[in-house]
């Protein structure tokens, strides 16, 4: 059956009658050491030598979860190298993280730049240029122009860990023809689980090219160097009850500082160490602790933590995981406010007990077997908040057994990367 063009075209004029926000808000969005001319799919640099995979990822918290993929498809298929690409700052300098990793026990065969915008001639110019042998979109990665150049180049396209929650289906099912068009240029979608699968479906994917896998979210590599790190950090501040909040968002701090006031009223050398969620609030988290009276120092500075430290800023990337390893007890951001909330496994695959807020939509999925095996508990309040935060301080035994079931759960949920490596094989050989 043939593929109608007219939502794509009518997509594309929206675009440029945007272009001038959209521009401004990309402006924003940049790395120095990157041209911002990659975002019209020009100035991409040598790229590493083919034939080359592409891998595509939104932002931060989808190249982490992506990242037993990342490894999986360079061990799997030693002849190809890999370009993952992102829309975020934050995204890039996760990625370019990753790449410094590989390139210390490899040749470099990794190598990441932003997605174009997804306007025709750029998508067409970035497909063309980069010639991947494979396009892999990460969770609801589907950029109309960019999945149709890649079907006019002959570039097959997987989706992987596909992924839709009830609220980003009510709103897609608004430009439904539009989802149709670009789901027809998908040669194989890896959903999450069967809900997602059945969405994907109702806007126009093929049931025929549809799969259902499991979360690569659960295929969580080692954490030993975190662990280590972690040890060590902890050892630094000293013998006190040290909760980390990672992935804060605007709103939230707030709360939180509110359930450490009560904490400590109960543990008066507790420390709260917070993890904003985008760089840009680094100030304002300061400047918001500051005028509420605590006495904090931030990582970036290299200030120490002394008794005297309340709060401590880890206004820094990439060091999440080691922050979480530090602490007796993590909560996860975006969730104490209606965002949808942020990756649960990752404090878990610790061995940490896990708090978050009840706005937890957005991992819906990994979050209801952690609920069921003790190990995550939502909390409604600062007051819920802190008196969750009192019960696991009070009984170290109790947070010790809500860890081990959140390793134990995430070992058992495994199985995805498998089956997700395999179903992207016949791509491949085409």
């Amino acid at each position: 059956m043939a593929v109608p063009t007219w939502p794509r075209l009518a997509y594309s004029a929206v675009l440029y009658l945007l272009s001038p926000l959209i521009t401004w808000r990309i402006w924003r969005e940049q790395v120095p050491t990157y041209s911002r001319l990659q975002r019209l799919g020009l100035r991409l640099g040598p790229l590493p030598p083919g034939p080359r995979l592409w891998l595509h990822c939104a932002s931060v918290g989808e190249v982490r979860a992506a990242r037993p993929l990342i490894e999986g498809l360079l061990a799997r298929y030693p002849d190809y190298s890999l370009l993952v690409t992102t829309l975020t700052a934050t995204g890039a300098q996760q990625a370019q993280a990753l790449i410094h990793e590989q390139s210390e026990t490899d040749q470099p065969r990794l190598a990441h730049r932003f997605l174009p915008l997804d306007y025709p001639g750029a998508a067409k110019r970035f497909v063309a240029r980069v010639k991947p042998a494979l396009a892999i979109m990460f969770e609801t990665e589907l950029w109309p122009n960019l999945l149709h150049a890649c079907r006019h180049q002959a570039v097959p396209v997987a989706v992987v860990n596909g992924r839709l929650s009830p609220r980003a289906f009510t709103r897609y099912q608004r430009w439904r023809p539009l989802m149709a068009t670009t789901l027809a240029n998908v040669s194989w979608l890896a959903a999450k689980s069967s809900a997602d699968a059945d969405r994907f479906n109702s806007l126009g994917c093929s049931a025929e090219v549809t799969s259902v896998v499991g979360s690569l979210k659960f295929e969580i590599p080692t954490q030993e160097r975190a662990l280590e790190e972690g040890e060590r950090l902890h050892q630094q501040w000293g013998q006190r009850p040290v909760w980390v909040a990672g992935s804060t968002r605007d709103g939230e701090e707030t709360q939180l500082l509110q359930a450490h006031r009560q904490l400590r009223t109960r543990y008066p050398n507790a420390l709260l160490v917070v993890v904003p969620r985008h760089p840009k609030r680094f100030d304002e988290v300061a400047t918001l602790c500051r005028n509420e009276g605590w006495s904090i120092s931030r990582r970036s500075q290299q200030q120490p933590v002394t008794p005297q430290t309340a709060v401590y800023l880890a206004d820094t990337l990439g060091e999440l995981s080691a922050l979480y390893a530090a602490g007796s007890v993590a909560y996860v951001g975006g969730s104490l406010v209606p965002l949808g909330g942020h990756n649960v496994l990752e404090p878990a695959a610790l061995g940490r007990p896990v708090l978050s807020g009840p706005s937890i939509e957005n991992f819906a999925d990994v979050a209801e077997p952690l609920q069921a095996a003790g190990a995550l508990t939502l909390v409604d309040s600062p007051e819920a908040l802190a008196d969750a935060l009192v019960a696991y301080f009070a009984d170290p035994e109790r947070a010790q057994q809500a860890g081990q079931a959140g390793r134990a759960t995430i070992e058992a949920q495994k199985g995805a990367l498998a089956r997700t490596l395999t179903g992207l094989a016949p791509l491949l050989a085409r």
